[in-house]
């Protein structure tokens, strides 16, 4: 009998519409990636496989498979598949744009806000006991945030999120990057489609929004670092590789930026060790899509792309 393999258990709401639709499936007891080749020996019978951003789909897991028709990534990036080789195979790759993207703006915005505001320093200190009354020199001065400048890198549809807040919420001048202008956005937020040179020049904040390409990997090191204003503050919520973590540590440490944000690590779930015995660093464990309601969505997405293409019909989010 042809099988769905769910690399991890989802939610029960989301594995109801695998028995609404008569499918067979069966999931990973352990909340922890599998040797999936190894598992193909087990079940061979699989025809569509659901996992998530920490499977790596590659060759090897796809030609163990030999009547695997889908694979539906839960996650909007799909860095973690070997898209081409699925795609030589015939096998039809989705991930679950669209659903995520407001939470993970909002993760983006928390974690600015945060290294702005120095709002976990703060916490230290008060739950220390070490806050003794108001003062007007406060020991934990920030940064003012509207009116300044956001540069966006990846104006897609997080970066877009992220910008709209920044724009319509905080009056703030935005500048972009992407692979092309986008005229739509220009004209609803006043945002100026620049070089990545002049985005780092001018930016007071930075949030990093662009896919993990060959391109992209290590876009910013200490070059780049170098390039920004002293008191900016650069926020990565996209995938860690981005940034050469030991060259955004020695930026930090050096003051050539004011601080940092992140969500996602270059060597996951590792994180440089200087970076965690840095004041200007808040760093949380890759949640920018960790909301009850953002997860059942990139669930349901990706077992109802599942279910459309075993019906033989076309996918909700292709990525091939």
């Amino acid at each position: 009998m042809s099988r769905v393999f769910l690399t991890r258990w989802l939610f029960p709401e989301t594995v109801a519409l695998l028995d609404a639709a008569g499918l067979s499936y069966f999931h990973n007891e352990a909340d922890k990636p599998l040797d999936l080749v190894a598992q193909s020996t087990i079940y061979p019978e699989v025809v569509a496989l659901v996992c998530l951003l920490t499977d790596t789909i590659d060759a090897a897991v796809l030609a163990v498979w030999p009547n695997l028709k889908i694979v539906a990534n839960v996650a909007v990036g799909y860095d973690n598949i070997d898209v081409t080789e699925a795609t030589e195979r015939g096998i039809i790759v989705t991930n679950t744009p669209d659903v995520l993207t407001d939470a993970t703006a909002d993760l983006a915005w928390a974690l600015l806000l945060a290294v702005a505001r120095r709002i976990v320093e703060a916490d230290d200190y008060m739950r220390a006991g070490q806050y003794v009354g108001w003062e007007f020199h406060q020991p934990h001065m920030g940064t003012a945030v509207a009116g300044k400048t956001l540069g966006i890198v990846g104006m897609g549809r997080i970066g877009t999120a992220v910008a709209r807040r920044g724009a319509l919420g905080f009056g703030m001048k935005v500048i972009y990057t992407a692979t092309q202008p986008k005229p739509d956005i220009e004209a609803e937020l006043g945002a100026e489609f620049v070089s990545f040179d002049r985005l780092l020049a001018e930016s007071d904040f930075i949030s990093i929004n662009t896919p993990l390409t060959v391109e992209t990997r290590h876009l910013f090191t200490l070059t780049q670092f170098e390039q920004m204003k002293p008191s900016a503050i650069v926020v990565n919520t996209a995938r860690g590789p981005i940034i050469k973590e030991a060259d955004l540590a020695l930026a930090l440490q050096k003051g050539l930026i004011a601080g940092a944000g992140l969500d996602v690590y270059e060597d996951e779930p590792l994180m440089h060790g200087d970076l965690a015995t840095l004041p200007n660093v808040v760093v949380v464990p890759h949640i920018g899509s960790a909301t009850i309601e953002t997860r059942m969505a990139m669930a349901a997405t990706a077992v109802n792309n599942v279910i459309s293409v075993l019906k033989g019909q076309r996918p909700l989010t292709p990525v091939n």
